[in-house]
């Protein structure tokens, strides 16, 4: 178990919420509640939330998503186990879901039926779509990636790809998450709890939101971003000594002079035609070509010290396993230790990624590892008021693991 960061802020310390999740959307939004201090348990099937299982890409769903969690296998098919899950939903604040719709419902675990008995219940579903004609279809990230415009906007003309990462998936449950800190605060005035939808699909379109004004604004569709019309001149990546590659940019007139000043190019900065930004973007291609033959030769750390030196944009071009050693992440408190509950290095501390915010300047730490599957199931059934002999009859039926 990893140790409490007493340091932490927690303002939802007290709250809790029960939690039938699966892969990444909604396990996201139990786990920015769970940083935030609240109770969290997740309700998984018999023999586990399968994302335990996973392998390649989402060999990180479960460690990622699940931190600061308690664990209880439930089998929701027996009668035995739906009725433990809604006795352990009377005792919650919210209950977050993302299964198909009409699953819950199945169950009695719908917000209709869990409201009825509990009215201060905060009750948030998420889903592939909000209510209305597509409502029926099987969302995924990259599904809506895909009809939702993000594809288009990421990949080159005419070969649409998906953004490097879960983002709507993520960003669904941090939406959902967001939707049920309002209803808290209303329930704080009103007394009563509400029903909270977040969707994929929905989500992907407010991405879109500024490419779609963009086209309102000017009548000119967005392009793809790697063939977009780029409002800076300076804006790129550069391939240079040995074959690195660096971002570089400058995106105001003054960041422009700072530019050629520090690398020596007062030839640029004396040509009428470089003169202002927007000159420059009509100059873009020469201009580019010429900075690329003029950095070649030198190495990104040069690049990269010059730039710093300036106050001027840059970054190296990393990848996800070059950000366990960035020295800022390291120094600020920015990856924690967690100890992983499954597959071949289960038992092992790695380094998780925190919540992106401070709270009184401080980082939102981890209080309790990924779980194991039933790892807390006796202590939650026994605070729920069932008596020792029940539990082990439940365990023995194989109604909760």
């Amino acid at each position: 178990m990893t140790a409490i960061a007493s340091t932490s802020p927690q303002p939802l310390a007290g709250l809790r919420v029960i939690e039938f999740t699966h892969m990444v959307m909604g396990p996201t939004c139990g786990m920015l509640l769970a940083d935030m201090g609240a109770e969290v348990i997740k309700v998984e099937p018999i023999d586990g939330d399968r994302t335990r299982r996973l392998l390649g890409a989402g060999a990180g769903f479960f460690p990622m998503f699940n931190r600061n969690k308690k664990s209880i296998g439930i089998d929701l098919h027996s009668a035995e186990g739906a009725a433990v899950a809604r006795r352990l939903c009377a005792t919650a604040d919210v209950v977050a879901e993302n299964f198909k719709p009409g699953t819950m419902a199945k169950y009695g675990l719908d917000y209709a039926c869990l409201s009825a008995t509990n009215p201060r219940l905060i009750y948030v579903s998420h889903k592939g779509f909000l209510p209305g004609p597509y409502d029926h279809r099987t969302a995924l990230d990259e599904v809506v990636q895909m009809m939702g415009g993000l594809a288009y906007m990421t990949g080159r003309p005419g070969d649409p790809l998906r953004a490097g990462t879960s983002v709507n998936d993520i960003m669904g449950g941090l939406f959902g998450a967001i939707g049920a800190l309002g209803a808290l605060i209303q329930r704080g005035i009103t007394g009563k709890g509400m029903e909270i939808q977040s969707a994929l699909y929905e989500n992907n379109v407010f991405l879109m939101g500024q490419h779609m004004l963009q086209y309102a604004m000017t009548g000119k569709p967005a392009a793809p971003l790697p063939a977009r019309d780029n409002p800076w001149a300076v804006y790129d990546v550069f391939t240079v000594k040995d074959g690195e590659q660096i971002f570089l940019a400058a995106v105001s007139d003054a960041q422009w002079e700072k530019f050629c000043d520090i690398f020596g190019f007062a030839d640029l900065k004396g040509e009428p035609e470089l003169a202002t930004n927007n000159l420059r973007v009509v100059q873009r291609p020469r201009l580019l070509a010429a900075l690329r033959e003029r950095f070649a030769h030198r190495s990104a750390a040069d690049l990269a010290s010059a730039m710093e030196r300036a106050g001027l944009p840059f970054a190296p071009i990393r990848r996800p396993e070059d950000l366990f050693d960035d020295e800022h992440l390291l120094a600020t408190g920015g990856l924690a230790d967690v100890t992983l509950p499954d597959g071949d290095k289960a038992g092992q501390t790695v380094k998780t990624t925190l919540f992106p915010i401070t709270m009184e300047g401080r980082r939102l730490g981890v209080r309790l590892d990924p779980p194991r599957l039933g790892q807390h199931s006796r202590e939650l059934l026994a605070g729920a008021g069932y008596a020792p002999e029940q539990v082990d009859a439940l365990l023995a039926k194989s109604a909760v693991a």
